[in-house]
């Protein structure tokens, strides 16, 4: 039997981790939600609808909260009032044309969308980093990315592992020069959520480091325009273009007046204490992250970050679901990887992000709310 190329060995590595790690948290997800049904969270009923039951508990489990929101898009389109203009369209659309394929099995179709880009993920998160730090870091990356304790998310019916795909799939392009289809990805991913704008910074210094520094940063506009169909098919659709930024009011939503250091000193205020614990780390790991890899990195990773720290939810909480929105910083997770190169820094990180995620999954399978 022959060995796979050398150049297809990256990619191997990275869907081993891949296929293991979604088949661990599948297996305590289920397990969790069959053994434990009598504990599934009582007030979960104005969010536990007939759309989140389709093909049995061992499957449904990876549809909870926001994957009404997706499935229902999906199913019907936007309407308004309502909190459905708050979820970016790219997710949804791929999600509603595949599920028609499949008969109309939408949540079915939103799980193989969201397998599919978290494993595209992976393998271009390994690709990116083997090129400038070396296998060693590159699969520590990948793995500390599917250890994250929110990474359950990527593989349910959430635009998470879309987004992240389409992040790092900018960059990749970005670092071969290849700045067109690097704003077109940017585009799709600001398509896909609010946090695309984060990669527009650092699109503008590749291009203003590149050799036709005018026309590059002249495709800066290619996103903002992808972007724009949005609010315009809102108009054409719910008679209101607006109603994605007016659906975060749902929310309590608002832009801090202290920006992303609102939701940090809410968050303390509150008691919070994880959320704040991890802003902070992250926050370090951004500036890391900076110094080891680049402006681009560190820019993106610090703006990925501050988005979410910058709307607080007056009624929900200052960092309210920044753990989730967390998991697009991947710079934070490379250089997290870079300086645990010691088996022993190592061990304790895989231990910490371990029993983060031990308790995320299990939290998520018995409906309380996780990020």
């Amino acid at each position: 039997m022959r060995a796979a190329p050398a150049s297809s060995r990256p990619a191997l590595a990275a869907l081993w981790i891949f296929l293991w790690s979604r088949l661990a948290l599948w297996v305590v997800a289920a397990g969790t939600v069959l053994l434990f049904d009598d504990h599934l969270n009582p007030r979960r009923g104005p969010w536990d609808t007939a759309r989140l039951h389709e093909l049995g508990a061992a499957v449904d489990v990876w549809a909870r909260w926001d994957s009404n929101w997706y499935i229902r898009i999906a199913e019907s389109g936007y309407s308004w009032p309502s909190s459905t203009p708050a979820f970016f369209p790219l997710y949804p659309l791929l999600v509603a044309g595949l599920g028609r394929v499949l008969g109309d099995h939408f949540l079915l179709a939103g799980l193989v969308v969201s397998l599919a880009a978290c494993a595209a993920a992976f393998v271009l998160l390994h690709r990116l980093v083997r090129e400038r730090l070396g296998p060693l870091v590159a699969r520590r990356s990948v793995l500390y990315l599917a250890l994250f304790p929110t990474s359950f998310f990527l593989g349910a019916v959430y635009g998470e592992s879309l987004f992240l795909a389409l992040a790092v799939g900018t960059f990749v392009l970005a670092e071969r020069g290849r700045l067109g289809w690097s704003a077109f990805t940017a585009g799709l991913a600001l398509l896909t959520r609010a946090q695309g704008v984060a990669l527009l910074p650092a699109l503008g210094i590749y291009a203003w480091r590149s050799e036709r520094r005018g026309r590059n940063l002249a495709l800066l506009a290619v996103p903002i325009a992808m972007f724009l169909v949005f609010p315009a098919v809102l108009e054409a659709w719910v008679g209101h273009g607006l109603a994605f930024l007016d659906a975060q009011r749902l929310w309590e939503r608002s832009l801090a007046p202290l920006g992303p250091l609102g939701g940090l000193v809410q968050a303390i205020g509150e008691g919070d204490v994880v959320g704040p614990v991890l802003a902070v780390a992250m926050l370090a790991l951004a500036v890391v992250a900076w110094r080891l890899l680049g402006a681009p990195y560190g820019l993106y990773a610090l703006a990925a970050l501050a988005i979410p720290m910058a709307l607080p939810s007056e009624r929900l909480g200052g960092l309210y679901s920044f753990p989730r929105f967390a998991l697009a910083a991947f710079p934070c997770l490379v250089a997290l990887a870079y300086l645990a190169r010691d088996r022993r820094v190592h061990a304790v990180v895989v231990a910490v992000l371990c029993a983060g995620l031990a308790v995320g999954v299990v939290r998520w399978a018995l409906w309380y709310w996780v990020a």
